[in-house]
């Protein structure tokens, strides 16, 4: 199976089996095999990063909690807590998805019922983070945080500034448009 190399400067070991014509990944979370998908293998990075490089304990880290937004059941990827309480709330698509204000209004969404400090957007090539500061939310591109390979940065950086310009909603106009 070729797996795409993601955006981040550490080079994760990942377990990683097949059994007959399926690739299955382990969660150091959830402490189980997962079927490896896209999206999958983007979370795995995710997960590995907070966990290795940013030293959160395993427990700090919520994979694939449900949601009520709105009335409708949905699924959160990961949120990131400290002390029990919602700090980071990350949206990840599979690396073959552009991030678009449609997804930026998908975590928006989530987080006006999480309502974590800070929300992070990924495919895996690209990553956004945005604060929630005074009822906005504020965006960068996030080339240090998540030590990104330089060659990647340039090589994303206009797509990443068209889908910046997105990024200024205040949480009442969210509400309201959804």
């Amino acid at each position: 199976m070729q797996l795409p190399k993601l955006n981040f400067k550490e080079d994760f070991v990942f377990d990683i089996k097949k059994d007959k014509d399926t690739f299955f990944i382990y969660d150091l979370v959830r402490k189980s095999w997962l079927v490896l998908t896209p999206e999958e293998w983007v979370r795995q990075h995710f997960a590995h990063y907070f966990i290795k490089v940013k030293k959160y304990a395993p427990s700090a880290l919520i994979l694939e909690k449900k949601l009520e937004v709105n009335g409708t059941l949905k699924r959160i990827d990961l949120l990131i807590t400290e002390k029990t309480m919602p700090k980071i709330l990350v949206e990840l698509k599979a690396p073959h998805i552009k991030l678009t204000q449609e997804t930026f209004e998908q975590i928006a969404r989530y987080n006006s019922v999480i309502e974590a400090k800070e929300i992070i957007l990924s495919n895996g090539i690209q990553h956004i983070e945005a604060e929630y500061i005074e009822e906005k939310y504020n965006s960068q591109y996030v080339s240090d945080k998540f030590t990104v390979r330089e060659m990647k940065v340039q090589e994303f950086q206009d797509e990443i500034n068209k889908v910046k310009t997105f990024f200024t909603y205040s949480k009442v106009n969210i509400s309201q448009a959804f």
